[in-house]
């Protein structure tokens, strides 16, 4: 793998490559944000990865999602990016849940390894919110996503903490559902300041359904790149 470091090794060190190596993340979610944030941390040099995801490439993701091709389409995006870390990576360790992640679960699958950190990256608000309790019960350093959809601005991207992310319908639903235990000022998230765009939800024709969120083809990979860094930083001990 010194190829592979060589020039991350210019940057964090020995040390700090040593570290990502020994590293096992946890990421639940590998769509837009996710994929982009496990592809740049193969390629730092993280050692391990256990990938949480039930969902397929579909044609709708070519324009975002880093597995999205079209002979990848109809494959689960987990497996994807597992051949892809392997491509990159011959020796990472990769470990593929090709399922949604159920709140019930949550307990066990983080009980079932050391997990250095997660990275959550999930679109439902209830497997999110759990996933994030149980990480602090365990003191599990946790980094998650907030919405990327219906947004434009590279720029308006910011790493902080849940208490300062606003402007989008996840956020706040996070929040809502965190509030009280303390973790919204303590939790550090991925998420925008520019206001989400009403005009880019397109609302399901049938009653409950989900609705359809427009979104970029940037945006989620800067969130991915967001999250890399931090994780990186993190683990490599950049500022210790």
């Amino acid at each position: 793998m010194s190829e592979l470091t060589s020039r991350t090794k210019l940057i964090i060190g020995e040390s700090g490559v040593a570290k990502l190596a020994a590293a096992h993340l946890l990421v639940v979610g590998t769509g837009g944000v996710g994929g982009y944030a496990v592809e740049l941390l193969g390629r730092a040099g993280i050692g391990a990865f256990t990938l949480v995801d039930g969902d397929t490439v579909e044609p709708s993701n070519l324009n975002r999602q880093i597995t999205a091709l079209h002979s990848t389409i109809g494959k689960y995006k987990t497996t994807v990016l597992a051949e892809r870390l392997k491509e990159i990576n011959p020796e990472v360790k990769v470990t593929s849940i090709n399922s949604f992640l159920d709140t019930d679960d949550i307990p066990a699958l983080l009980d079932s390894t050391v997990y250095t950190f997660i990275i959550d990256a999930i679109d439902s608000v209830g497997p999110k919110c759990r996933l994030i309790e149980e990480a602090f019960r365990r003191s599990i350093p946790i980094i998650s996503s907030m919405g990327a959809g219906a947004r434009i601005e590279a720029a308006a991207v910011r790493t902080g903490k849940l208490s300062d992310a606003h402007h989008d319908g996840l956020s706040k639903a996070v929040r809502k559902r965190l509030s009280g235990s303390g973790i919204p000022k303590k939790l550090d998230v991925v998420f925008s300041k520019e206001a989400s765009n009403p005009g880019a939800l397109m609302p399901s024709s049938e009653p409950g359904g989900k609705g359809v969120i427009g979104t970029v083809s940037w945006l989620p990979a800067i969130f991915g790149c967001h999250i890399a860094q931090f994780v990186t930083e993190k683990i490599g001990g950049l500022y210790d």
